[in-house]
């Protein structure tokens, strides 16, 4: 039990670190920017307490929030996420999540790419509304969650499967 919560710490510290101090900086064509920061709620442990991994969403946003000064449209839009994972779990996994055996190492790459879309795609249309907070620019809301969550996915994908460890 004790790994699990200090690989959880560890991965959500380093997270932040590296959106905080590296990937705000990132601003591609002006308006792509990586959110890798949402690789902690993907891959957070799906047997935990349902009301402590709200919590720690919400920590997640707002400690982005505070240091990127952004008034908790991260915190939103992380909490939304996490609020609608188990739907998402199940939609993509199906009977493996109903018998709380997903290990994500051990999934097949199609299922997990979906779930990891799925959960970007939502985050960043709900960080994007927030952030222009007018609909007359859904346009641009659009065009930013799209290039964006591209980005997002494929640096997703490429640090699950680097870090990922191999079991046989």
């Amino acid at each position: 039990m004790n790994s699990v919560i200090s690989r959880n710490a560890l991965r959500f510290i380093i997270l932040v670190l590296l959106q905080i101090l590296v990937l705000s900086y990132v601003n591609f064509l002006g308006y792509i920017n990586p959110l890798l920061y949402i690789l902690f709620i993907i891959l957070f442990p799906v047997k935990n307490n349902r009301v402590a991994f709200l919590l720690l969403s919400f920590l997640l946003g707002i400690t982005i929030d505070m240091f990127l000064d952004s008034g908790g449209m991260h915190a939103a839009a992380c909490v939304t996420i996490a609020f609608i994972r188990p739907a998402v779990l199940k939609f993509c996994f199906g009977a493996v999540y109903e018998h709380q055996t997903i290990k994500f190492n051990q999934v097949e790459f199609g299922s997990k790419l979906t779930y990891i879309t799925i959960l970007t795609v939502i985050h960043h249309l709900i960080l994007f509304l927030f952030e222009v907070f007018n609909f007359s620019k859904i346009i641009l809301v659009l065009q930013k969650t799209l290039f964006s969550s591209i980005f997002t996915i494929i640096l997703c994908v490429l640090v699950t499967i680097i870090f990922s460890r191999k079991t046989k």
